[in-house]
């Protein structure tokens, strides 16, 4: 391999950089230790999970090198975190609760009840999922399971669902469990732009880079993303209150609704009887995202405070364990109302520290270096921004506020990238003299500077060997130098596709189960965004599909858009075609699984000019899973 394709040791700044961190913070502190491998009962002899293909989706043993000490390429306090992440097996929690940790992202939770046992977040992978449940039998017994419940509305906490259980069983009805909005939140951002986030996750959790010293050591709230099948099983109970209450199998569970917090759909519950609470995702030891960078919805920061307090009142006196569905519990109750009161301040003070910065005229860049948390906060570790960061929380709350702009006039109307790339290159002297110049500043470890002026060549130039080059190593020494898992990640996959080309999107979320959990009428609206409105400027078709066991639906494309209702439609429209079918053969055709040549060989009646529709679906660009990110 040819030198600009290999990994780079670290420069001495980023060495000087990281050894501050390790005399700066209490590294002899093991009570996070300690708490990972409490109650640890076993772990699985074979550290691969396969498919059934016999592929394998995840490698218990691959971050075994955690166990050395910390090189000098990664921040020591992540590399402490990614240490205890990578603590893999069944525990116990407390008595008649278990949880399965490292087998994925996510933890898996199983609570013993008269007969069998209730599972709450059944992982991301179905094949992850199945070891996981596997583990569990294999050390207490092949109890059956006697419901789920999924605690928001993240693709890791649901996906693994039928590792666990089959439709058959939900149907004849064993229990799924979901906070109120629960299928809305999980299809839609998995579907509406699932390609993107699904790309920018590859990104996100470096699933497809090297593990090691040098690559992905973790993402801060887990190790990393499975392979494999993602699967759903609706919710066949709605939670829709806190205080509601909820007895399975002799485990009772008292809720409380989270929502806008961690997701959109969330909650937490409570164990009576166990003294346990289960914080789902709302509290967990990093700093959480307020907006993933994966991309989703800002999260509310004020509203997570406030229901951490409010869990602290409500569960505080009557919890001896909270434990979440990431990383390892805390116990006693002193200790957990502490734990609890950290993470509620520190989402109330980014919160009401933006909005302070900002109302004094401050813009997003200068908040996110002005911001720093209270010392008090800053040495427990459990508030330090593995996952979310100060930086891009605070640029969170300003955009829930006051949106993307940040009041200049000067930044309402830029060039695009490539434009502008172009146009500072030529102003700086060239591309050659700009990496020149970009060399020097690389040598003093500026590298924050190197990549964002470099970059400007890379877009301007994107065949420019040396700029790419230059561009690749700022970008690794800024992930060697990073606290935040997410951040290296980013910063590492960004030099792998320079240096080596895309790493694609090794983790699919728009899985089968997933598009046909679509309503009818979301499935509609994902149509809609996949339109290529300038090449349909001119189109106009209107199709009306009568279901045989539904309503009527019309659709219509005109001036690029389409639209959609139940019934007729405004009386001004007349179809070009009328179609009968059922709604299994409606999804069929709007998901391009039968094509409408065919649909006369499944009996199914059509008025009018079929070509119509043909023309209509012609007009629907496919997602692009690998579209680049660090060139243009």
């Amino acid at each position: 391999m040819s030198d600009e394709h290999q990994s780079k040791p670290a420069s001495s700044s980023i060495v000087a950089a990281n050894e501050a961190v390790l005399r700066h913070f209490p590294f002899d502190d093991t009570q996070d230790l300690d708490d990972a491998r409490r109650g640890f009962v076993a772990t699985g002899s074979d550290p691969v999970v396969r498919d059934d293909a016999g592929t394998a989706v995840w490698d218990l043993g691959a971050y075994a090198f955690l166990d050395q000490g910390c090189p000098e390429t990664a921040n020591p306090s992540l590399w402490r975190q990614s240490r205890l992440c990578a603590e893999h097996g069944l525990f116990e929690v407390t008595e008649g609760i278990y949880q399965v940790r490292g087998y994925d992202l996510s933890n898996v939770t199983f609570v013993e009840g008269d007969t069998g046992v209730f599972v709450i977040d059944p992982l991301l992978g179905v094949d992850t999922a199945a070891a996981a449940l596997a583990l569990y039998r294999a050390h207490r017994g092949e109890r059956p399971v006697t419901g789920v419940l999924y605690t928001h509305s993240h693709v890791d906490h649901f996906g693994g669902v039928k590792g666990m259980v089959t439709q058959e069983q939900v149907d004849a009805g064993l229990p799924v469990y979901a906070p109120h909005g629960f299928m809305e939140h999980a299809v839609s951002e998995n579907v509406m732009a699932g390609t993107a986030m699904s790309r920018r996750a590859a990104y996100m959790y470096g699933a497809a880079l090297p593990k090691g010293e040098r690559g992905q050591i973790g993402t801060g709230l887990g190790q990393t993303t499975s392979n494999g099948a993602v699967s759903l099983i609706a919710p066949t109970v709605d939670i829709t209150r806190t205080g509601q209450t909820a007895t399975v199998d002799g485990v009772r569970m008292v809720f409380q609704l989270t929502p806008g917090t961690e997701a959109p759909a969330e909650l937490n519950i409570h164990f009576p009887d166990h003294r346990a609470l289960c914080m789902a995702e709302n509290a967990t030891h990093n700093l959480h995202n307020l907006l993933t960078l994966r991309g989703a919805e800002v999260r509310n920061p004020h509203d997570w405070s406030r229901y951490l307090t409010e869990a602290i009142t409500l569960y505080g006196d009557h919890s001896d364990v909270a434990f979440a569905s990431h990383h390892w519990p805390v116990w006693g109750r002193e200790r957990v109302a502490a734990f609890l009161g950290e993470q509620s301040d520190l989402y109330a003070y980014l919160h009401d520290q933006t909005l302070r910065l900002l109302n004094l005229g401050h813009t997003p860049l200068e908040i996110a270096e002005l911001l720093e948390v209270p010392p008090a906060l800053e040495r427990a570790w459990h508030t330090h921004g593995y996952y979310g960061s100060v930086s891009h929380n605070t640029k969170a709350v300003y955009q829930r506020y006051l949106g993307w702009f940040d009041g200049n006039p000067a930044h309402l109307w830029e060039h695009p990238p490539v434009q502008a790339s172009r146009r500072y290159v030529r102003f700086m002297g060239g591309p050659d003299e700009v990496v020149r110049r970009a060399r020097e500043s690389f040598d003093e470890g500026d590298f924050r500077w190197v990549a964002q002026v470099v970059n400007h060549v890379v877009f301007a130039h994107p065949d420019h060997v040396e700029a790419r080059a230059l561009q690749a190593d700022a970008l690794e020494q800024l992930g060697y130098g990073s606290e935040n898992g997410t951040w290296r990640n980013f910063y590492l996959t960004g030099a792998f596709e320079l240096r080596q080309g895309s790493v694609g999107t090794p983790t699919a979320t728009n899985s089968p189960d997933i598009l046909g959990a679509l309503t009818l009428e979301q499935l509609l609206d994902s149509l809609a965004v996949r339109v290529n409105g300038p090449a349909a400027w001119d189109a106009r078709v209107t199709v009306r599909w009568h279901l045989t066991a539904g309503p009527v639906v019309t659709m219509w494309l005109r001036n690029g858009v389409l639209t959609h209702v139940a019934g007729d439609g405004p009386a001004t429209l007349a179809p070009d075609v009328e179609i009968t079918l059922d709604e299994a053969t409606l999804r069929a055709v709007l998901l391009g699984t039968l094509p409408p040549i065919d649909l006369a060989a499944h009996g199914v009646g059509v008025t009018g000019d079929l070509a119509k529709l043909t023309e209509l679906l012609g007009h629907l660009d496919a997602p692009d899973p690998d579209f680049a990110i660090v060139t243009p």
